[in-house]
């Protein structure tokens, strides 16, 4: 079975459990598992063995050893005797194995099973057995060696792993032969030595002084875990560390593992005893960071009684002595004081390893190495000499290794390049735990994340690592607008193998950049809304966008028709929302103005500013021809204080038929709610007034005391024809300006279907069928005005025989608001009195013609005529002449000019009056235009 050493303290050795057996070889090896393959070790290579002094050493690659159990049994003749712990401390083997699996067998030349020829020769055989993961794949190798060594010291102390050992020389009888104990017969070997196991031992019994005696036979020491028997020619006792018979003492400050007894032993000449002790140093050992330094006491006081001279002192590793050359070129001392011997080792030395190790899952090595001391003293009352070999496996102290992390990130890359190190070969990188979770090396190759390990010289290694900045594992912020840092929190997890004892370590990684793009804003306007577009920068979308006073929130943006993708965001915003603001009021279009700001809520930034201001169409007063008039008072940018609400006309009772934070939407006729009227020279002026006005003694809003806000409306007519509304205000220095609006009053010419002159005819029923003189009822109305004082008279009427009012042939019906006296056929006005439809009698005018056609040398030119008529509104309170003196109310004659009821051409009429207003029927078309009445 395969045993490897452990010991819980790098100054402590020789413990009791100091081996152990059946143990994998997977654990202390690389891990490199090959299952089910059965091993071929019939060839030499990966084993060799040689003899070291009083030992044989067998070593083995740990080639042959990976993924598979080692099980070791020694060959003795024809048995096979598999060596348990217990068993190899007490005959004689030891074993020290790496935890890459590199092993030494050893075995002490007076071992229980080893083929002793005359104490000079030595044959060893061992079976090496392989167990892999499958019990039936089994491969062995036996090994045999056979080793001479015949320098041996009257007494030799033997200090290895697991056991103690001492032998000395046994005198030999002249009458026996070389090599051979006398016989005795067997009834005096019972009766003399009670409990003798055989005359192969000739051990009868052995008192252990602990310091206290403890007597016991061969028997009941052999079951207590010692050896002791004799050769051709010594007295061989051995003991494991750490038995009750054994005891700890110190000698010149090592603490040393002692035994001593007396051994009854049969001799030729009858029953003798032997004083045997074997002394081993379980410590000793200093430390600095570069050296090793074993202290062996140089007079090792349990073995020695007087004085002493040292004849031989050897130094060796791994059990094997150096010679002075080779120690010079490893930098090895050996020296000696007058109370110790001394070994130092430089740490790292080519002959030893190191470990790694995770306490506390922090990074530690240690350094482990095999020294041996060789010593050869001879006391000087006594000629005897006595040989001391120790093997001591030495491994330092935990040595804290944190690894050193070399940021090597380059930003013109935009690559974080970190390289850390350094770890020794049984380290391997198993992950990366970044900010957004835990990756494997390969899963960080396959995100393109460079994973590499490098090796280095002495058998290290260290680990890089390339992460892009712009990866979705590195954390991003901005401390400023236009700067970015990227961070990169790292933790990396390692493996120390063969145990797999995990540890981590921790990196942060940071880089600055002045890489930001802000965001760009542009817009554009028509006639109804703004339109804005937004270019995201580099961080993309993470802002606020506040539209005007509003924060852009899905509810605002399904409004403003918010189109957005990962680069862009529109906006459709009309101008008359409430994002905008009004800075100036026309006639007829307001400056209205948005405000765009980008905005960071987590670091307060403004990211962008963008404004834009359009002159949109808007129609502020408008003048209607009955009367009615309109006018929108604006709240602007410069009154922002200005509750629409409360406006009012002069009269205060006037208030806004609609209103809203924005606007004040007034409607009120020209007679009404304190509205003047003014006529001078050839206009007529309504004029009111938008006001707010408040009085600071009462707290409120009330009569026009110190006016905080007032717009006059002014609507300007040409007395004899339709003009243009328009409003006008005194404006305050903060007040909305606004220039003159325009409107008309309308006038209509109509043809009733008979003289009641309720039915009418409409656009569809152009054009309109009449016979020849058959009545033609016309009226004439000022359209919407409800102003009592005003009045509408027909200036002047006449028909042609085309569209084009201004084409000839043209004829007569009314000349200077009367009929024409040369038409033998007169025009009849018709009386207008108030009814359902008719409000204000003086608004309307009504006459009838009868049906004629024009014909030049007896033909009818055209089968239709249109007629035309000019309009004045006058004020019935004007004292001016012409035509504003009334509408004619007699005929005055006849003219005898009409021909069998066909009116004869005339010539052009002068229609050069500029202050007309102009009517005109449709096409009324002439049924049989050839009968005769």
């Amino acid at each position: 079975m395969l045993f490897v050493w452990l010991r819980t303290d790098c100054n402590m050795r020789g413990l009791k459990n100091i081996l152990l057996w059946n143990l994998m070889a997977a654990v202390i090896l690389l891990g490199q598992a090959r299952p089910n393959v059965k091993l071929n070790l019939q060839s030499s290579s990966g084993l060799r063995s040689d003899c070291a002094g009083n030992l044989m050493r067998l070593s083995l690659d740990k080639a042959l050893a990976v993924g598979n159990q080692l099980e070791v049994e020694a060959i003795n003749g024809t048995q096979h005797i598999v060596l348990t712990p217990s068993l190899a401390a007490q005959c004689g083997y030891s074993m020290e194995s790496d935890p890459w699996g590199n092993t030494r067998i050893y075995t002490s030349l007076m071992g229980c099973y080893v083929d002793n020829k005359d104490d000079t020769t030595f044959n060893v055989g061992l079976r090496l057995q392989m167990y892999g993961q499958n019990p039936s794949d089994v491969a062995s190798h036996d090994v045999t060696q056979t080793c001479s060594y015949s320098r041996w010291a009257s007494r030799e102390v033997l200090c290895d792993r697991n056991y103690m050992e001492v032998s000395k020389h046994m005198a030999t009888p002249d009458a026996g032969a070389k090599g051979q104990t006398q016989d005795v017969n067997d009834d005096l070997q019972s009766n003399t030595i009670p409990g003798a196991s055989g005359a192969a031992h000739g051990v009868w019994k052995m008192t252990f002084f602990t310091p206290e005696p403890v007597a016991m036979v061969l028997m009941e020491a052999e079951q207590a875990g010692y050896t002791a028997m004799t050769t051709s020619t010594r007295l061989v006792m051995r003991s494991p560390y750490n038995t009750a018979e054994t005891y700890s003492e110190d000698v010149a400050g090592v603490p040393m593992e002692v035994f001593r007894a007396s051994v009854y032993y049969k001799a030729p000449h009858g029953l003798s005893v032997e004083n045997l002790a074997a002394a081993c140093p379980t410590g000793g050992t200093l430390f600095t960071e570069d050296v090793i330094s074993w202290h062996i006491p140089r007079r090792v006081t349990p073995l020695v009684d007087g004085s002493f001279k040292i004849l031989e002192m050897h130094m060796g590793i791994n059990g094997q002595r150096l010679d002075k050359s080779q120690m010079a070129a490893r930098g090895y001392t050996l020296s000696a004081t007058d109370f110790h011997i001394i070994i130092e080792i430089p740490v790292g030395s080519p002959d030893g390893y190191y470990k790694s190790h995770a306490p506390d899952y922090q990074y530690h090595i240690t350094y482990s190495v095999e020294p041996m001391l060789d010593v050869l003293w001879r006391g000087d009352n006594n000629q005897d000499d006595t040989r001391y070999k120790v093997l001591f496996p030495i491994t330092t102290p935990l040595m804290p290794r944190p690894p050193q992390a070399e940021n090597n990130t380059i930003l013109e890359d935009r690559m974080f390049s970190v390289h850390l190190g350094t770890f020794l070969h049984d380290v391997v990188l198993r992950n990366i735990t970044f900010a957004t979770g835990v990756l494997t090396v390969e899963e960080c190759n396959a995100r393109g994340f460079a994973v590499q390990e490098h090796s280095l010289p002495q058998g290290r290694k260290s680990f890089s690592l390339q992460v892009p900045f712009d990866a979705d594992v590195v954390l991003k912020h901005n401390p400023e607008p236009l700067v970015t840092v990227y961070s990169l929190p790292l933790i990396f997890a390692f493996l120390i193998l063969p145990e797999e004892t995990p540890f981590a370590h921790p990196v942060d990684l940071e880089a600055s950049l002045r890489d930001v793009v802000l965001p760009t804003i542009t817009g554009t306007c028509d006639m109804n809304a703004f339109y804005i577009h937004v270019k995201y920068g580099s961080q993309g979308s993470s802002f606020q966008t506040m539209v005007g006073p509003l924060q852009l929130s899905p509810e605002l943006g399904e409004a403003y028709n918010l189109k957005d993708n990962s680069t862009h965001l529109s906006l459709v915003v009309p101008y008359q929302a409430k994002a905008t603001v009004f800075e100036i009021i026309n006639s007829d279009s307001v400056r209205a103005r948005l405000d765009i700001l980008l905005w960071d809520p987590i670091n307060n930034w403004l990211l962008g500013d963008f404004y834009l201001a359009c002159s949109f169409p808007l129609m502020t007063t408008n003048c209607y021809p009955n009367g009615t008039m309109t006018a929108l008072a604006v709240k602007v940018e410069s009154v922002p204080n200005l509750e629409p609400s409360l406006l009012t006309l002069k009269d205060k009772s006037c208030k806004p038929v609609f209103s809203n934070d924005r606007f004040a939407y007034f409607s009120f006729s020209a007679d009404s709610c304190g509205t003047t009227r003014m006529f001078f020279d050839q206009y007529m002026l309504y004029e009111n007034e938008i006001g707010l006005y408040y009085d600071s003694n009462k707290g409120a809003y009330t009569s026009p005391i110190d006016p905080e806000y007032r717009q006059t409306v002014s609507c300007y007519y040409v007395v004899n024809e339709t003009q243009t509304v328009a409003f006008s205000y005194k404006p305050r220095s903060n007040n909305p300006a606004a220039q003159i609006g325009s409107g008309q009053l309308m006038v209509q010419m109509r043809l009733a279907q008979d003289s009641s002159y309720e039915h009418f005819y409409e656009a569809e029923h152009y054009p309109v069928v009449k016979y020849l003189r058959e009545p033609l009822y016309f009226e004439v109305a000022l359209m919407q005005s409800t102003d009592p004082q005003l009045e509408l008279i027909l200036e002047n009427c006449w028909a042609t025989l085309h569209e084009d009012r201004t084409s000839l042939p043209s004829w007569d019906i009314i000349v200077d608001s009367c009929e024409n006296h040369d038409d033998s056929y007169v025009t009849i006005f018709h009386p207008v009195v108030s009814d359902a439809r008719v409000a204000v009698p003086s608004h309307f005018k009504r006459f009838s013609m009868k049906m004629f056609t024009f014909t030049k040398d007896d033909e009818v030119l055209k089968d239709e005529i249109y007629v035309h008529c000019d309009a004045v509104i006058c004020d019935t309170n004007s004292q001016a002449d012409g035509a504003c003196r009334g509408q004619c109310a007699h005929r005055t004659g006849m003219s005898n000019s009409r021909q069998q009821g066909i009116k004869v051409k005339r010539e052009q009429r002068s229609t050069d009056s500029s202050n007309q207003r102009q009517i005109s029927s449709g096409p009324i078309v002439l049924l049989n235009p050839q009968s005769n009445f």
